[in-house]
């Protein structure tokens, strides 16, 4: 993938409220690629986009929340992230583990589990199409 195509993913991953955690370009921070947006046509109003979020060895994701209409389905393909959901503990997920957020909540911990080996999770949202920011740093 090209400089410019993963520096326009970046931007659309913050700009684009389903596009997932906050992206940022140093080393400690998740890297977010969009892979799938389509409106769900039985739905209307609701649209599904699907996010990769790949983490380098001891990357993470700032705490935040997402649009307010996002459910979200999160599967970990490679690798252990660990995560934490409102004021749920942090919990390990490993490669083929799933869980899920609802409307309105708050991600608090998202990271890499490992500090030597990469991790990779795939977010899917199903959220009200008109959204236009997928994710908020919480302050």
């Amino acid at each position: 993938m090209s400089r410019l195509i993963k520096s326009a993913a970046a931007a659309l991953a913050i700009a684009i409220p389903l596009a997932g955690p906050v992206s940022a370009h140093d080393a400690g921070r998740e890297s977010v690629t969009p892979t799938f947006s389509q409106a769900i046509a039985n739905i209307p109003g609701k649209s599904m986009r699907v996010v990769e979020v790949d983490y380098a060895p001891g990357a993470s994701s700032l705490p935040h929340t997402h649009a307010a209409s996002a459910f979200i389905f999160a599967y970990v393909l490679a690798g252990e992230v660990e995560s934490k959901v409102n004021d749920g503990e942090v919990r390990r997920y490993k490669a083929g583990e799933s869980w899920f957020e609802a409307p309105g909540a708050m991600h608090l911990v998202s990271r890499n589990a490992s500090k030597t080996a990469p991790a990779k999770l795939l977010a899917v949202f199903v959220v009200d199409t008109d959204e236009t920011k997928l994710t908020t740093p919480v302050k």
